[in-house]
């Protein structure tokens, strides 16, 4: 690799954290996790549902556990839990240096509740309480989607103390929200006696995939205006919603949860794969560089950054203006963003329960098979 781990060192030094936007056993076991580690610079590992169904449908490493499971009766649900917080667990312990090291703001590892809670605000809590439970690491995260109901378990799972990664974000309006449920989180944690320095959250803002519904848009109204616009949206989308976390982050009602010791919930581009060929396959890296961000990627987009990223300093804050006249000429067309923000969650959620049932069906299929063999 030319330039190899200096691109992601600059990527560092510019403000914005690298994870790895996949886990699996096969990557703990091998040493393949603690590799990545050392040669590509990430410093935290997000999951979710297609990640760990992937991992499961694949190789061996999971069978000794399973049949374990077999043999303590393990429903297919509890077998899924035991899976995925061990691997999530382990992962946790290969990161603790990083943690240790960045005080907690890095070496985190993301898990998800379970997709099909994504309407259900109660039951939200009560997984997230549980997968923290289980996990019982300081450097989880828990992963709570940006649905309405979603906003105030974020807030209540905050104030318990326990760290956050939301995500499904795809509207501004909605990360709106998700800061202030961030920030009532905080407020009702100090109100309990709760120390805010421990609380970390990041808001997962998607990126790629707002551009495949817009690019399918421009394309079928085939002129030369909407074709110039391709590739665009995504991109402004997320430069807009760093300015909306600059103002956040601005107020006086942040300053003073900060002066009790609590750390700014960072804004983290996820989706940040390239959908379309015809795009940079470091794009959604190279154009988002801005303080105090998170880009996880999956490690094909992170080996291309590796290979022949150019990082060029904050590409972020000098470009709301333009972002603004994007966003503006898409309305022009006739392209409604709040029609298209809505269709990208709702699908969001749609394509993790399909994932989670694939997980469910996988994992199954281990338990039976093994069940028979034994």
């Amino acid at each position: 690799m030319s330039m190899g781990i200096e691109n992601v060192k600059a990527l560092a030094d510019n403000g914005v954290s690298v994870w790895l936007d996949d886990l699996s056993r096969e990557r703990i076991v091998t040493g393949n996790l603690q590799e990545v580690i050392d040669t590509k610079g990430i410093v935290g590992v997000t999951t979710n549902p297609t990640i760990f169904a992937s991992a499961m449908s694949k190789g061996e490493t999971y069978t000794d556990q399973v049949k374990e499971l077999i043999a303590e009766n393990a429903d297919v649900e509890d077998a899924v839990f035991a899976l995925t917080t061990t691997d999530v667990r382990e992962a946790c312990d290969i990161m603790r240096p990083i943690y240790d090291r960045t005080g907690g703001v890095d070496g985190r590892v993301s898990i998800e509740v379970d997709p099909r809670l994504a309407h259900d605000t109660d039951r939200t809590v009560e997984v997230a309480k549980a997968l923290y439970a289980a996990v019982d690491r300081p450097n989880v995260m828990i992963k709570i989607p940006a649905t309405e109901e979603g906003l105030p378990a974020i807030t209540r799972v905050l104030a318990e103390g326990i760290s956050v990664n939301v995500t499904l974000i795809f509207a501004l309006d909605r990360y709106r929200a998700v800061m202030n449920a961030f920030l009532t989180g905080l407020e009702q944690a100090r109100e309990a006696g709760k120390d805010l320095s421990t609380i970390h959250s990041v808001a997962s803002f998607f990126v790629s995939r707002v551009d495949t519904e817009i690019d399918k848009r421009l394309d079928a109204l085939d002129t030369e205006e909407a074709t110039a616009l391709k590739g665009k949206a995504g991109i402004a989308n997320a430069r807009l919603a760093y300015r909306a976390w600059q103002e956040v982050f601005g107020t006086p009602r942040w300053a003073n949860l900060a002066d009790d010791g609590a750390h700014v919930q960072r804004p983290l581009w996820a989706s940040t794969g390239v959908k379309d060929p015809a795009y940079s396959d470091t794009m959604y890296v190279e154009e988002l560089v801005a303080a105090q961000t998170v880009n996880t990627m999956p490690e094909k987009t992170l080996d291309a950054v590796l290979d022949h990223g150019q990082i060029a300093g904050d590409q972020v804050t000098g470009h709301y203006a333009d972002a603004e006249q994007v966003l503006d000429s898409l309305e022009r067309l006739g392209i409604s963003y709040v029609e298209v923000v809505e269709l990208l969650e709702r699908e969001g959620v749609e394509k993790f329960e399909k994932s989670w049932e694939e997980l469910l069906a996988t994992v199954q299929g281990e338990l039976s098979k093994k069940s028979s063999d034994s």
